[in-house]
């Protein structure tokens, strides 16, 4: 009796400790993260970031506003696991040198606006609306609000009829409209919709979903990358992100619409996303594309709770920072370590350790 005793303790003491030790170590790789971040990434005299840690690959510039929509995004979710933190107030700093207000309404370019003057991307706009907004939710400072609906009306200058509806990419090229400008589009629009109840917020959100279901939904139940326009020929290449903000934009129109044909195209999207990303036990190289992935799976495993869904996901994170991290724990592949990846990579662990399974 006492060693059937003595081994049903051992065995929940290592239960207990797996299930500890898994915490921590997501814990222990935000804080590893975020510290080479601002050791190696961060320009403390501009308060500005570098794309890369390898001088020669900067050429002298700091970073494109693109890995700060990731790291904006990374800091809403450390500050959701530590409420006292302000992790996002540093990264916005750096965001607002962005800003432009060139007709024919303001918004962020890609380049520090007193080094170069750049392309505004709407998607760029969108990443950190979508954060912002995420921030909101949590905390309601007007500001965030303020300058997501700023986004917002910046992102509505890049919509026209042409092709039936749907965004552009890129402020002035009116060649193609992207899966990646049409399904942030939707997601910034239903956060404001959730944060005021305007119904306009709502009706953009509703119009650009099913334009870009109708356009760049593959058979194979992912999203193609753009739609060139007026030829209306498809760019055939798949991307995670495509289908991780049309996942997650399908639950959150199910959640305020009660619609259920939302909540079915997010599991059509779920299960073909899986099916044909997970390869070899491995997502795509690209961890910001699958951060956006995983947003949409979490979105959807808020409402169904079925962890078995998520669980490539989380097996890919792990993978990642087994194989893919050097001797100072920088991610990714290549020898020169971008910030993108690191901010990517921050979100991801920042969300897995989050999550109440």
């Amino acid at each position: 009796m006492k060693n059937t005793t003595l081994t049903l303790i051992i065995c929940l003491s290592i239960i207990l400790n797996a299930g500890a030790q898994t915490a921590t170590d997501y814990k222990s790789r935000i804080a590893i993260i975020n510290k080479n971040i601002y050791d190696k990434f961060y320009d403390k005299k501009s308060g500005l970031y570098l794309e890369t840690n390898d001088s020669l690959a900067n050429r002298g510039n700091h970073s494109f506003l693109w890995p700060l929509c990731a790291l904006v995004q990374a800091a809403n979710e450390m500050e959701a696991g530590q409420p006292s933190k302000n992790y996002i107030a540093p990264v916005m700093k750096a965001i607002d040198q962005y800003y432009s207000a060139k007709p024919p309404v303001p918004g962020y370019q890609a380049m520090v606006t007193k080094e170069k003057v750049d392309s505004r991307f709407y998607d760029d706009n969108e990443w950190v609306a979508i954060a912002l907004m995420d921030a909101y939710a949590r905390n309601h400072k007007k500001e965030y609000l303020n300058k997501s609906e700023m986004i917002y009306r910046f992102l509505l200058s890049g919509h026209d009829n042409v092709g039936g509806g749907g965004f552009y990419w890129v402020e002035g090229n009116k060649k193609g409209k992207n899966t990646c400008s049409n399904g942030p589009g939707v997601l910034v629009a239903l956060q404001l919709y959730l944060a005021t109840h305007k119904k306009a917020y709502l009706d953009t959100a509703i119009v650009t979903y099913n334009w870009t279901k109708q356009h760049l939904l593959s058979s194979n139940g992912v999203y193609y990358d753009a739609i060139r326009v007026p030829s209306m020929t498809v760019d055939s290449a798949y991307y995670t992100y495509n289908a991780g903000t049309m996942l997650q934009s399908g639950v959150i129109l199910y959640n305020i619409t009660k619609d259920k044909k939302y909540l079915n195209d997010a599991h059509g999207v779920a299960k073909a996303a899986e099916r044909h990303f997970y390869k070899n036990g491995r997502l795509p190289g690209n961890y910001w594309f699958n951060a956006v992935l995983l947003r949409g799976y979490i979105e959807l495993y808020k409402v169904d709770k079925n962890k078995v869904q998520l669980q490539f996901m989380i097996d890919d994170a792990n993978r990642t920072w087994a194989e893919e991290k050097d001797d100072q724990n920088l991610l990714g592949p290549k020898k020169a370590k971008a910030l993108i990846d690191q901010a990517a990579m921050l979100e991801i662990y920042s969300r897995l350790d989050n999550l109440k399974f």
